[in-house]
């Protein structure tokens, strides 16, 4: 999932100027944003103009369609007068039982590809049975597939990168994205600091493929999969908006063929 980067200026103060710069931001006009949210061009010229106070219901259908993360939902709720609206539930929490049980069924039903779940500063807070096992094929801990982050075990050396046969490739978009992630994410920007950032971006300046693969170094050959990623759809919790499950799918019969093998045996040995 993309998303767009959100600016580092600072944002005006009051509520109504806030909406407007990120209406602005966003490309919309004050009629298209009205016609996506339902209300009147001339209302939501005076909310953002400080005319008019938006009501609470008002604001989040407002920041909704504006696709503002919830954090900077919460600064904008302030600046109205209101208390803040999302709360960051710890994932062990027990009301986030069910999004615990999502989350395992997910991974579940992956195997036997690989399926990590990462949070907001791209650590790894679950994985399921093939991602230890691509671990383990590759000659890293399988164990250590949960608890690392995952910019530092592509970007450092000793880490996953190492055993990509197109690290400069995926080290180049991994750093990329995260920094535009960062750009709202200041304990993301903390860490990218401590990160050697790719050599060159020449990698990725030829003709580039459809979709740009990981291509795994193994003492079985090469393996290669796709990334795709899971989401939760209207998140109302900061914890859940970070949250997404990579999947890594085979891309080939030969990788399905090793990842299957090594699935079975993983789960005969336990």
């Amino acid at each position: 999932m993309t998303s767009r980067p959100f600016s580092r200026t600072t944002p005006p103060t009051s509520a109504g100027a806030q909406l407007r710069h990120l209406r602005q931001q966003a490309g919309l006009s004050q009629l298209d944003c009205a016609l996506i949210t339902g209300l009147s061009q001339r209302h939501l010229s005076c909310i953002e103009t400080g005319r008019a106070k938006p009501s609470p219901g008002t604001l989040h259908n407002l920041l909704t369609a504006l696709d503002v993360p919830l954090e900077r939902c919460n600064d904008i709720f302030l600046a109205s007068g209101y208390a803040p609206r999302y709360e960051t539930t710890p994932l062990t929490s027990s009301s986030m039982e069910v999004v615990r049980d999502a989350i395992d069924h997910v991974l579940h039903a992956n195997n036997p590809a690989p399926a990590i779940v990462l949070g907001a500063q791209w650590d790894i807070l679950a994985a399921n049975t093939s991602a230890g096992v691509l671990f383990d094929l590759v000659g890293l801990a399988r164990e250590a597939a949960e608890g690392l982050n995952l910019l530092v075990t592509l970007l450092q050396p000793g880490g996953l990168g190492d055993h990509l046969s197109n690290a400069e490739e995926i080290r180049l978009v991994a750093w990329q994205r995260a920094s535009r992630e960062a750009l709202n994410n200041p304990a993301l920007a903390e860490i990218l600091k401590c990160l050697p950032a790719p050599y060159s971006a020449a990698a990725l300046v030829n003709e580039l493929p459809p979709l740009l693969l990981t291509r795994v170094e193994s003492p079985l050959g090469e393996l290669t999969f796709m990334s795709t990623f899971t989401t939760f759809g209207m998140p109302l919790d900061i914890t859940m908006s970070s949250l997404r499950i990579e999947h890594l799918i085979p891309a080939d019969a030969k990788t399905w063929e090793v990842m299957t093998k090594a699935y079975e045996q993983a789960q005969h040995s336990q």
